[in-house]
């Protein structure tokens, strides 16, 4: 083990806390998305990023974009680091979090550490990672200061639309020409280095047909009917999926859901509308062109029986799948073997069912893994769900291998 490293890790250890509270700050800002106003979380992590001898970079994005994307404000964030010449590499995480719901036995903006898991909205995706990065990059400038050579910059990325896409986050930053990176990291968790995930297809389905009072519905054109009659297809074609499987391992099948549907106007009138949306996730080997196409003639197919009744399909988001890119390979070999080190645990690369923002990058030729502080899997984060939860070790653990990644790819000697 090099000094360099032995100050990475000692500075780690001493950070420790520091971090932790660095983390509780952001969990304690909301930033829920929908409604996607995060413009005071992104300034109390700028604050917070300042305190610590960063010179924060605020990105506003035009209330026009904004509006566009469907949420309220976002304002990325962006931190240099140059330690000379070499490769740009970008470590990216999102500040908007889901809402929290409910079921929680916890305050989800309250940061509580109960025996060693700290819980909060947005504590594991991916507020985690703003510490994850922000403190391996204070490890590294340590080592720098005590003698370690390097060559390159390093960027941290803190965006706030994944929860809708990520279009005026990563892509936004590489869009406008503010960065372009050789190599980027995405949040994740500790145990997996993930270098593919899923594309996802969202469709907003209208029916509209004619009103009519319940004692004559025969005057009417119920769209509630026709729009059974689609669903009852879906249902019946989503079947299939699960006889393709994709050949990366962690991707499995692809998948299609129903998430929300709106319709009617009182229990005794004939409804004139109704609308549904659809998420259908798909695997790497998908032609996404093709999904659509074949849900649109399925929908379409369905509803064609009933007179009366017209649908319109709209795309709501479609976003392309990861996948590994050539000159990746190194950047991936490093973070796997570093987290086995670290972890204790093999950890490969592999694929898993969801997808990022991190596809913006590949789609700009950047080669792009995920990887940050979490546990296992997301169902033991509780991503997503009540009493999201993280273990303040796998914080700990996934800072030193990211440092340590950081510091394997740019030292010069």
């Amino acid at each position: 083990m090099s000094d360099s490293e032995n100050v990475i890790r000692n500075t780690l250890a001493a950070e420790r806390d520091a971090q932790a509270r660095f983390l509780a700050e952001l969990v304690k800002v909301p930033s829920d998305n929908p409604p996607g106003d995060c413009r005071a979380h992104a300034e109390r992590a700028a604050v917070l990023l300042e305190e610590l001898g960063f010179e924060v970079e605020r990105h506003p994005v035009p209330a026009e974009t904004v509006t566009a994307a469907g949420i309220i404000s976002a304002t990325n964030l962006v931190v240099r680091r140059k330690y000379g010449e070499g490769p740009v590499v970008a470590l990216n995480a999102h500040g908007d979090v889901v809402p929290p719901g409910e079921g929680w036995t916890k305050d989800p903006y309250g940061a509580e550490v109960v025996d060693g898991w700290m819980y909060g909205r947005g504590v594991a995706v991916s507020k985690s990672d703003f510490a994850t990065y922000t403190y391996a990059l204070i490890a590294l400038d340590k080592a720098v200061a005590a003698g370690a050579k390097l060559g390159g910059t390093i960027e941290l990325h803190f965006t706030y639309d994944e929860e809708v896409g990520g279009e005026i986050g990563p892509r936004w930053l590489i869009d406008q020409g503010l960065s372009k990176p050789d190599l980027s990291i995405g949040a994740g968790f500790s145990y997996n280095v993930v270098t593919a995930h899923n594309g996802c297809l969202h469709l907003a389905v209208t029916l509209e047909g004619k009103s009519a009072h319940a004692a004559m519905p025969f005057t009417g054109h119920d769209a509630l009917e026709a729009a059974n009659a689609a669903l009852s297809a879906l249902y019946d074609w989503r079947k299939s999926l699960s006889a393709q499987v994709s050949k990366i391992e962690g991707i499995g099948s692809p998948q299609c859901t129903v998430g929300l549907i709106e319709g009617g106007i009182n229990t005794n009138v004939v409804p004139d509308k109704v609308t549904f949306r659809l998420d259908r996730r798909m695997i790497p080997e998908e032609n996404p062109e093709a999904v659509e196409a074949e849900l649109r003639t399925l929908i379409e197919g369905a509803v064609q029986p009933f007179p009366g009744i017209t649908v319109t399909i709209k795309r709501v988001l479609l976003a392309a799948p990861l996948m590994p890119l050539d000159g990746g390979e190194r950047l991936t070999e490093v973070l796997a073997g570093r987290a086995s080190e670290v972890t204790g645990e093999t950890v490969a690369a592999k694929g898993v069912p969801l997808y990022t923002d991190a596809r913006h990058y590949t789609a700009s030729g950047i080669p792009t893994v995920l990887y940050g502080a979490g546990p296992h899997t997301i169902e033991e984060a509780n991503a997503h769900r009540a009493d999201e939860r993280l273990p303040l070790d796998d914080l700990t653990k996934a800072t030193e291998v990211i440092a340590l990644t950081l510091y394997d790819l740019l030292k010069t000697t």
